[in-house]
């Protein structure tokens, strides 16, 4: 495999060169942002504990990821773009399973596994029932973020249910822009997957201030023991 073979998936890019995708590189300093924010509401709190800080330093790495891909634009920077993604997606559900939910960790962690494999099936097989533009991944996350909040919402974990369903509705426009993407290229060339980089740094912001806000665990001392 050939790791710098080059790759032009978005409408914004006209050719290979860095900057061929100034929009789309650029919108991923949202993400240190969104870190940031997050990082001064856990010390708000006490924290950040040992969960909430790998979050934060996957945000950090799903901004410099996703850069590296929107300006190298290859094989490996694809990697670095999907990679951070993927690890937040089963960090943060294991984390909500435990913290939310109240799971033993034994029990969030095969929790999480079974939320990946349904996960993997899905994305496997919407292919071949809409076309998505390369957005067919992300739909089990979205389905998995909006029933695990209304389970809470049910169970009387309101704040933290109303927090993953409002992060649910922010993850459905923004998948909306990232789908988009290739059909508005002819009339609008800067494209809207730039839109997707701005609204994916405030759900992410969003997830782990609810989880500061509404986990339970509020400092180090107390993640070592809970």
């Amino acid at each position: 495999m050939d790791w710098t073979q080059p790759i032009d998936a978005y409408c914004e890019r006209l050719g290979p060169e860095f900057w061929a995708e100034p929009w789309n590189a650029v919108t991923n300093a949202a993400f240190l942002i969104a870190a940031l924010v997050a990082f001064v509401a856990a010390r708000r709190r006490g924290g950040p504990d040992a969960g909430i800080a790998l979050l934060i330093a996957v945000l950090c790495a799903i901004g410099v990821g996703s850069f590296l891909f929107h300006t190298f634009a290859n094989r490996w920077s694809v990697m670095a773009d999907v990679i951070p993604i993927q690890i937040f997606i089963l960090v943060y559900f294991a984390l909500a399973m435990r913290r939310f939910a109240g799971m033993a960790w034994w029990g969030a962690i095969l929790a999480t596994a079974l939320f990946a494999v349904l996960s993997a099936a899905g994305s496997s097989a919407l292919p071949g029932v809409v076309d998505l533009n390369g957005s067919e991944g992300y739909v089990p996350p979205l389905l998995g973020l909006l029933v695990v909040g209304l389970a809470l919402w049910v169970a009387g974990r309101r704040d933290a249910g109303r927090a993953l369903v409002t992060g649910a509705a922010i993850f459905a426009v923004s998948l909306t822009f990232r789908t988009l993407d290739r059909d508005v290229c002819g009339a609008a060339p800067l494209g809207t997957h730039f839109m997707w980089h701005v609204l994916n740094a405030v759900l992410l912001g969003h997830l782990i201030v609810a989880l500061i806000r509404y986990g339970g665990v509020r400092t180090a001392a107390a993640d070592r023991t809970a």
